[in-house]
């Protein structure tokens, strides 16, 4: 099998050049900071309600980003650890899971700045392409008051179950347009 979503089904780059092009490659020890930044941009917010000090936030996202990195190392040990880039610039993070006829999508962020310019949507058609192709379902966790939710359903997503905050949801191994899939390189499923 190909190891590019790309590659693997033909899909255009829809136009980005060199400087825009967008890949995933594996998390390094070097990218820690990073990947808590990222956390970090998604949680933030949160926190800030509280009224806490700085400090204090500071503190705790730091804590909540090492848990949150542990547990997913420990419950996936076989995960792949995707640093999102576009072009030279680290601009996310995306986690997923492949085993037996599943693809897991664990974790995908990306900093402020690069949302709402269709990034997720690429990374997610691209992902759900792969799965596709190679006949798996897709399966989620998403809380339960993210817009995102949308964006899945389109894509073939149903509600599956609960977990919290967290709906569960899944998409069946059935094909999907790769007219719609963008190349994302990198992305694999090992």
């Amino acid at each position: 099998m190909a190891d590019y979503v790309g590659e693997a089904l033909g899909a255009a780059q829809h136009g980005a050049d060199a400087a825009g092009r967008l890949y995933v490659r594996p998390v390094h020890e070097r990218d820690r900071a990073f990947l808590r930044a990222v956390f970090e941009s998604t949680r933030a917010h949160e926190f800030a309600q509280a009224g806490w000090s700085a400090e204090r936030i500071a503190a705790l996202l730091a804590e909540q980003f090492s848990m949150q990195d542990t547990y997913y190392r420990q419950h996936y040990p076989h995960c792949r650890f995707d640093v999102v880039m576009l072009g030279e610039n680290p601009i996310g993070r995306l986690y997923h899971h492949w085993q037996g006829s599943e693809a897991r999508l664990i974790d995908i962020a990306l900093l402020p700045a690069h949302r709402g310019a269709g990034i997720g949507t690429r990374l997610m058609h691209a992902f759900v392409a792969l799965a596709a192709a190679n006949a798996m379902s897709v399966v989620l966790y998403v809380e339960m008051n993210n817009p995102v939710q949308g964006l899945y359903r389109r894509l073939g997503f149903e509600p599956v179950g609960e977990n919290g905050i967290y709906m569960q949801m899944r998409r069946p191994a059935v094909p999907f347009d790769v007219a719609l899939a963008p190349r994302v390189d990198g992305l694999a499923r090992e």
